[in-house]
């Protein structure tokens, strides 16, 4: 018997027969075991007994024989991979991971935010030799933390890993020369030196995307039970940490990163990245779909959860949502298309009809940028910001109108009329308004024919603005019959089930007390029925 002291506790030391020994009679038990519970366990995974480092045995024979622990738990640090080569196995894993990404050229910033250098701190504390075990388990905790907060964020894709779920993510939304190249000239002016260079960048992080949350936490808790055994059970694998009933398919977004996680050589992403980014445009506001003018200080904005109506909600205007279609896909093709008016009674559904065609051409590329109509004097900033991007956007002013003594409706005739400097092709007008006379007149600005030699011109000026959209479409109230229909739609369309004479005359007594017929009263009609019904 060795008598040599182990671990500074002075315990003496079987040698490495009594370990062989040891490991026999464990592995006996393990086969007879007659409840099932442990048999279905391991077989040891270091190879002979030759290849095991002789301090690794005399550690783990004092611990299974003198400290009293359960079987269970011998068997399970009897058969985990504590050679010598297994913990020079998961440094090189770690370390290669964090040289191949120390080289990117166009792709570092993906890896340039708090929660991804959380996750390579960690990365780098395993890659080392001589970490000590508290620092990789703060690491840990610390990354835990990070992609905990950061996958609650719906632009990460709804993955079990989290870790592989935030890279996707910040790939997707990396603006570098590479994907603003994409984005402004297309694929196919891209530098060949530009894409060689990205396909080697992702090559590198593919590294650190093959570390899954299992491989991880083994290499983890490995370093816990030989340094630090009070955190042998602290944790679990980030996997599964989104909130649950998120769902993000099918989007091209989506899409796209279920086809990155299951390519096995990133080499092959350029392609898909490319046919992404030259439709859907690159950058953190790329995945929105509305955008919203915050002013020069804060600039655009994405909106997280826009309106979601659709088309098929807005029943009774085929005719009117048939022209605005066609002018969009014409503008969607790159063909000439014409700034809009919607023209009609409030409630009608106009800004809806204009919010549903952005929700039915997103993945065709459109975006809408909602400004207000006191912000149109800021109108030069935004087509500045949205010139030479991907997607093609509308500018949507819902309510447009001025008052006698307000001045930014020249600003808005101005950008649609042109001026010296081009407007660009992406950017199309569509705005709704309640009064086809935009600019509020009186009679004293109509002069006196005969004595004002310019009240013709001032007339004019008031009333050409209207003039300067191509396509004016007109809303107009439902009819009974049609409101009618409205609301049998809507009631079918949420499963509501009623009678409908009983349906029919609760939609006409609700009218009588909401002043009138249109597509918002019918819609505001359904919405209370329904919370009646639903709440018996």
């Amino acid at each position: 018997m060795d008598s040599r002291p182990c671990c500074g506790r002075g315990y003496p030391v079987f040698g490495a027969l009594s370990f062989f020994l040891m490991q026999r009679e464990l592995e006996e038990e393990l086969r007879t075991d007659e409840n099932g519970a442990d048999g279905t366990l391991v077989l040891p995974r270091a190879g002979n007994l030759a290849d095991r480092d002789l301090l690794v045995i005399h550690f783990f024979v004092s611990i299974c024989c003198i400290e009293r622990i359960t079987r269970k738990e011998k068997i399970r640090l009897m058969y985990d991979d504590y050679s010598v080569s297994s913990f020079q196995e998961t440094h090189e894993l770690f370390r290669e991971a964090i040289y191949a990404t120390s080289g990117l050229a166009l792709l570092q910033d993906t890896l340039n935010d708090e929660t991804a250098q959380a996750v390579l701190s960690l990365f780098t504390a395993l890659g080392t030799q001589g970490t000590e075990a508290t620092e990789i388990a703060r690491a840990y905790g610390e990354a835990f933390r990070m992609l905990a907060r950061a996958v609650s964020n719906e632009a990460v894709p709804t993955f079990s890993d989290a870790w592989q779920a935030y890279l996707i993510a910040r790939l997707l939304d990396n603006e570098n020369p590479w994907s603003r190249q994409v984005e402004c000239h297309g694929a196919a002016g891209v530098s060949p030196v530009l894409r060689e260079q990205a396909r080697r960048d992702l090559r590198a992080l593919q590294k650190l995307f093959q570390i899954d949350a299992d491989t991880l936490l083994r290499a983890v808790l490995r370093r816990m039970r030989v340094s630090l055994p009070v955190l042998s059970d602290a944790w679990l694998p980030w996997r599964d940490l989104a909130p649950l009933g998120r769902n993000g398919a099918h989007s091209p977004r989506h899409e796209l990163a279920l086809i990155i996680a299951e390519t096995k050589d990133w080499g092959e992403l350029v392609e898909p990245l490319e046919r992404y980014w030259s439709l859907h445009g690159t950058g953190p506001l790329a995945r929105y779909r509305v955008l919203r003018w915050q002013g020069v200080e804060e600039g655009l904005q994405g909106i997280a959860h826009p309106d979601p109506i659709q088309l098929a909600n807005l029943v009774g205007y085929d005719q009117q949502q048939a022209r605005l279609k066609a002018n969009t896909e014409r503008f969607l093709a790159g063909l000439p298309a014409h700034d809009t008016l919607l023209y009609g009674a409030p409630g009608t559904g106009k800004s809806s009809t204009v919010k549903a065609l952005v929700n039915h051409y997103a993945d065709r590329g459109l975006r809408l940028v909602e400004v207000r109509r006191e912000q149109l004097g800021d109108l030069h900033r935004v087509v500045r910001q949205l010139r030479e991007r991907a997607p093609r956007y509308i500018l949507f002013v819902d309510d447009l109108s001025f008052e006698e003594h307000e001045t930014e409706y020249k600003v808005l005739k101005m950008l649609l009329e042109g001026t010296a400097e081009a407007r660009p092709a992406n950017i199309l007008i569509y705005a709704t308004t309640n009064r086809m006379n935009l600019i509020r007149e009186n009679f004293q600005e109509r002069g006196k024919p005969g004595i004002d030699t310019n009240w013709r011109d001032t007339m004019d000026e008031k009333q050409s603005l209207v003039h300067r959209f191509g396509l004016r479409v007109t809303f107009t109230p439902p009819a009974q019959a049609h409101y009618l229909e409205i609301v049998r739609s809507l009631a079918e369309q949420r499963g509501l089930e009623l009678p409908e004479e009983e349906l029919y005359e609760r939609a006409l007594r609700w009218e009588r007390q909401h002043n009138g017929r249109s597509g918002r009263v019918a819609r505001q009609f359904v919405d209370d029925l329904e919370g009646e019904l639903k709440d018996r």
